[in-house]
């Protein structure tokens, strides 16, 4: 029997991977199964390139749990170890970078840096996070002896001969009091699913269970056999032609526990100038998208490294649901934040790329079928076009709105339609279909389609297109902004007009209303309320995100039909208490037209119709 201590400096680094680690615990059977993939990989290319001498027995990674004695062991059938390479890969701790680590991670903050296991050689070393001991057992692929290394606090260590004598590792770890739980069969197998669900080696786990007495005349019970929890060879390592689409639903429903069909998906598979595999799915958004978040799982070599990390996938697009797989990613200590580099850029790009092509092609190809879920994925497609101009661009001719009649139509189908070709493009649009039904229902007498926007994100997207698109040309009114669609050309005399506002002022206790004459091309509509389209946009994005007491007043014109018979008795009529309930009637009736009366408003109003509608009979 020899004894040493670790090589590395410095004598605190058990304290401290114990203190970085400490939220993240679980994070040793992610390291210690790696190993055993590594060891088994090492040993598989030995034997391709005739190094060493192969055999029947299958690849495989045992993981044991032991309740009555307290100890969680891995075991692999790789390339085992020998002493000296126990030595020099377990007791010297990537020896150059120890210090480097110590004075590195020592430094900063416990908030800033959690996680330091999977770089400097440490990965073994995250088992004594759990531990009150751990046993090494070893055998090499080669003829020299078997080999034992225990430690009690990751210093100091004992090796001795081992009894072990097929070829690998087995680690066992002595789990401490406060950890456990890691002895519960349950929770190491939802370890196991978290971390290692599609490692490329079969994992199995079990338990060494008490055995029963059997009752008088029965056999005694066979232990349970282990089971295998990890899947080695993923649908996205996969070709996509070799994958149905059973395939994809099937993968998706058992990875992220929906049942909900996803729309469609996309398959990465990229080799050159980075290795990148992975599955995309573009579930059920709806309109709330505002508080979904999909779940795209990274991965590195098959090892789960983390969920939604923004650095490989752009922000708009953890809205989806996926697997990415990036074996050659530039990962820093803890395997889960990445260097912001521009090896990773060049990754997020090509994602980001690939997202836009499916669309422009499902666009141009199954036109019916994209227009079918528009519904459920145009809020990120918006979200995207706003967060990243060059997805934007790629994804331009796939940009289509839903018009009030049913159809879907793109900006340019739309502008040849509705649209003069030297004029201003006015694209007329109704946030909320029911309330602006009458103001609807003016635009389509006249010809022109109007378009629902009606998602939190549309203010934005379109004040970002009228920024980006066809140099300024074109703009985006809602149905009650303005009336100059709806009104002909024609003279009207100032002197109406401003008795005319000055009854409706009164009528309206409202002295900032702005009143207009104008010939309607509708003879039964009486007045109309609009609202400046830009004004109006302001005073909802301030009051979002301001709060009710940051909402500023509209900037609300009342526009009279000069036609209208009524509109041409009150510009004749005295001004007394008639008068002014007809106008207080008229400017009601206008904004009921485009949205509910509310408290004190509605009550004049129905008190005031029937007050009217007693007169009549009266009459």
């Amino acid at each position: 029997m020899s004894k040493g201590i670790v090589s590395i400096n410095a004598e605190n680094i058990m304290p401290v991977i114990k203190q970085w680690l400490y939220s993240d615990k679980d994070i040793f059977v992610r390291e210690l199964i790696s190993n055993g993939c590594d060891a088994i990989r090492k040993y598989r290319w030995l034997v391709s390139n005739n190094q060493a001498e192969g055999d029947d027995a299958p690849d495989r990674i045992d993981v044991i749990a032991d309740r009555e004695k307290g100890t969680l062991t891995f075991i692999d059938n790789g390339i085992g170890m020998t002493e000296e390479e126990i030595v020099k890969y377990i007791a010297q701790v990537a020896f150059s970078g120890a210090s480097d680590f110590i004075t590195k991670y020592t430094e900063q903050s416990k908030g800033e840096g959690a996680g330091i296991i999977g770089h400097f050689g440490l990965g073994f070393y995250s088992a004594f996070m759990v531990s009150d001991k751990v046993v090494i057992d070893s055998k090499s692929y080669t003829d020299a002896p078997a080999v034992r290394w225990t430690s009690e606090d990751g210093m100091e260590y004992e090796i001795e001969p081992s009894d072990r004598t097929e070829r690998g590792t087995a680690i066992t770890l002595y789990i401490d009091e406060e950890d456990k739980d890691f002895l519960n069969l349950w929770t190491v197998r939802s370890t196991l699913e978290k971390h290692c669900a599609f490692m490329p080696v079969p994992i199995f786990v079990s338990e060494v269970a008490k055995p029963e007495e059997p009752k008088e005349g029965e056999e005694p019970k066979k232990a349970p056999e282990p089971q295998q929890i990890n899947d080695t060879h993923p649908l996205w390592m996969k070709r996509p032609n070799e994958c149905t689409d059973e395939d994809y639903k099937a993968f998706y429903r058992k990875v992220f526990n929906d049942f909900e069909e996803p729309l469609f998906w996309i398959h990465l598979n990229a080799e050159y100038p980075f290795n990148l595999k992975g599955i995309l799915y573009f579930p059920r958004i709806k309109n709330e998208f505002t508080a979904s978040e999909g779940v795209i799982k990274l991965y590195s070599n098959q090892v789960f490294v983390a969920d939604n990390i923004k650095e490989v996938i752009p922000e708009f697009l953890l809205l989806l649901k996926g697997c990415v797989d990036c074996p050659d990613l530039p990962l820093n200590v803890s395997r889960s934040f990445l260097q912001n580099d521009g090896y990773v850029k060049k990754m997020a790009a090509y994602i980001t790329r690939k997202v836009a092509d499916r669309l422009v092609s499902e666009f141009n190809t199954k036109r019916e079928d994209y227009q079918r879920y528009w519904d459920d994925i145009h809020p990120f497609v918006k979200y995207g076009c706003i967060k990243d101009e060059k997805f934007y661009e790629r994804v331009k001719p796939a940009l289509i709105y839903k018009t009030t009649s049913g159809e879907y139509v793109t900006l340019d189908e739309y502008i040849n339609k509705n649209c003069d070709t030297d004029e201003t493009k006015t694209v007329y649009y109704a946030s909320d279909e029911k309330r602006q039904a009458q103001m609807i229902r003016l635009y389509n007498d006249q010809g022109k389609d109007v378009i629902l926007l009606d998602t939190l994100i549309d203010n934005n997207f379109i004040s970002f297109l009228e920024y980006t698109e066809r140099d300024g040309k074109v703009s985006f009114k809602r149905v009650d902004a303005a009336a100059d669609s709806l009104t002909e050309a024609g003279e009207v005399s100032e002197d109406a007009r401003k008795k005319l506002e000055g009854l409706f002022r009164k009528a309206m206790a409202d002295e900032q209303v702005e009143v207009q004459l104008k010939p309607f091309k509708d003879d039964g509509l009486i007045a109309m309320i609009t609202v400046d389209e830009q004004n109006r946009r302001f005073t909802e994005m301030s009051s979002r995100w301001g709060g009710p007491d940051m909402k500023l007043p509209e900037k609300r014109t009342l526009v009279l039909n000069d036609k209208h018979p009524l509109v041409k008795w009150l510009q004749a009529a005295e001004d007394d208490a008639h008068t002014e309930t007809v106008c207080a009637q008229v400017a009601d009736l206008a904004e009921m037209a485009r949205q509910p009366l509310v408290a004190d408003r509605m009550v004049d109003f129905l008190k005031r119709s029937n007050e009217l509608l007693t007169q009549l009979i009266e009459k």
